[in-house]
This record gives structure tokens, sequence and C-alpha cells, in this order.
């Protein structure tokens, strides 16, 4: 089929890669525009964008398609159907209807649990016992359109780090199967009832708050990892010490939510303790525990905030 690929961060580069390798005709990628990061702030293309240029695909990277110009442009391709994947770009009804067969999503979640921008994070947060990618037929509506395909995957310990990257080779395996027999997979429309919304992700609710049951806080620090990351304040002299947590464990053990229970490092919760496996100071690279408590150890009894 004559593709055109919108996508931007590295979740969406293993679809364009599948895409790729399976025989489409790529015929462009449309990314966000390159932002500068790194030291000395230098403009650096996108994930997909990089990606793209490797393949030696043409690169496109408009600031909106809201314009007549823009949209022109991108029904001019002729494409028989659009892939998004993460693009993070409003498509106007004009882009959505340009292709053959329009624009297909590949969505993080199993629709119409979590539709919105954070569906890995919040599965996790919440508990779900399974997530999943779903096909979708992309229309006005956020994450509204009616699903070709839905692939799942267990969550159990795992981080949105680790699914990020599960759900990004599951959902690219999935499009180049449903784009190999479209007409096999008709599209069902969703029940908007059953919906819940998956808000972005606000750094001011990354602190751990220890009054929380242990399970709870567990999933809110595997639900925030790797970023923003969960984090807690420990005395560090003087002054306090922030410490992300991105990898714990529930453990046994009670007493004031906050508290050191051992020298190993449990934590008293509202219910029950945790563990913490894996840690990040401030500035510092992300360890496990023994090398975190070694040669500064926190003694029980310290109170974390």
């Amino acid at each position: 089929m004559k593709i055109v690929f919108m996508g931007t961060p590295d979740f969406a580069v293993p679809a364009l890669v599948a895409l790729h390798a399976a025989g489409h005709e790529i015929l462009c990628v449309y990314s966000q525009p390159p932002s500068r990061s790194g030291r000395g702030k230098q403009l650096r293309p996108s994930p997909v964008h990089a990606k793209a240029e490797e393949l030696g695909i043409e690169v496109r990277t408009p600031k909106s398609l809201r314009n007549e110009e823009a949209q022109a442009e991108f029904a001019a391709l002729n494409a028989d159907v659009a892939v998004v994947a993460a693009y993070g770009l409003i498509l106007p009804q004009a882009v959505l209807d340009a292709p053959v067969h329009g624009c297909l999503n590949i969505h993080a979640s199993i629709l119409p649990r979590w539709r919105g921008a954070a569906p890995i994070h919040r599965a996790v947060m919440a508990g779900d016992e399974e997530t999943g990618v779903t096909i979708m037929q992309m229309e006005a509506g956020l994450d509204t359109g009616p699903m070709l395909n839905i692939v799942t995957t267990p969550i159990g310990s795992k981080t949105t780090g680790e699914l990020t990257v599960e759900l990004a080779q599951l959902g690219a395996a999935t499009m180049v199967r449903v784009l190999a027999d479209l007409p096999a997979f008709p599209p069902i429309r969703q029940e908007d009832e059953a919906a819940t919304y998956a808000a972005k992700i606000d750094k001011a609710e990354a602190r751990i708050d220890w009054a929380r049951p242990a399970a709870e806080i567990v999933r809110h620090i595997h639900g925030l990892a790797p970023f923003p990351g969960a984090w807690f304040e420990i005395a560090n002299g003087a002054e306090s010490e922030r410490v992300k947590l991105l990898l714990a464990e529930e453990a046994e053990g009670s007493g004031e939510a906050g508290t050191v229970l051992d020298d190993g490092f449990t934590i008293a919760c509202g219910e029950q303790a945790l563990r913490p496996l894996r840690l990040q100071r401030a500035g510092k690279p992300a360890m496990d525990l023994a090398d975190f408590l070694r040669g500064r150890p926190v003694a029980a009894g310290t109170k974390l905030s």
C-alpha cells in the first residue's frame, strides 16, 4: 500500500521500520518539528524523523495541519492510508478524509479503556491486569473511532517504560497484519459508556504519599517509571535530598507511614510496607538498592517525606 506515516517518539519507530520492511511504499513521514535538547540546546530531530532519514524517506515537520496549504500538500500525496502512532498533532477532518482508507492509529490501550494522552501510565497506576494496543480508524473525537483489531498483554510488575517498549513492537506487528488484509478487519464501534480518560501526567502527582497502601504506591512508582519518576525526600544533613523511586515491591512490616523500618530500607506505608529495588539520586544514574545504600546507608527510624 501507499502509506503516509505520522509519528514522533521512540514508541512510533518500530511501526515505521516494520511497515517499510513489509514492502509498503512510505510516501512521506510526518513528525513533530525538531526540538532543542541536550547540552547546548541544539535542534534535534525526533526519533521518527531520524529513522525516516536513515531509511531515505522524505520527512515533513509542519507545526500545524490546520491551514489549507498543509492540508492540500497532504492530500496531494494520494495515499491509500495514513498510519498514525503518537504523532502529537490534531488531524483536521480534511486530513482524516484524504487517504483512500482514512487514517489508522496505533493506540496503546485496550479501547475504550484509557482514551487520551497517557494510557500506559494510567493502566499501570490503576492496577489494570492487562493492557494492549488497538488499531483504530481515526475520527474527530479523542480516540473514539471504530476499532479494527485489539491485542493484549499482561501488566504484572512491568513499569510504564517496559510496557512502552513491548507495546511499540506489538503495535507495529499488529498494524502490519491489519494492512496485509484490511477487509478481514471490519471496524467495530466502541462502547462509549465504558470509556475512561487517561489524563496527561502532571509532575505534581509524582510525589509519593506514604499514607497510601503499599500496593497503590508500588503501582504509582511503576506507572511513573522512568518518567517523570515518583519521588520522595530524605534528610541529608541540614537539607533534604530528592530521590526518584523507579522500581519497588511490597514487603512485610508496619509502622508510621514514611518511616524506614530496617537496614534493608523497608518503608512503612499506610497499609503494609514496600522495599525499593531501583532508585535515582538527583543528577546521578539509576542504581539498584544495594548500590544506593553502599557507603550511604539509611538508618532504621529515618523519616521520609
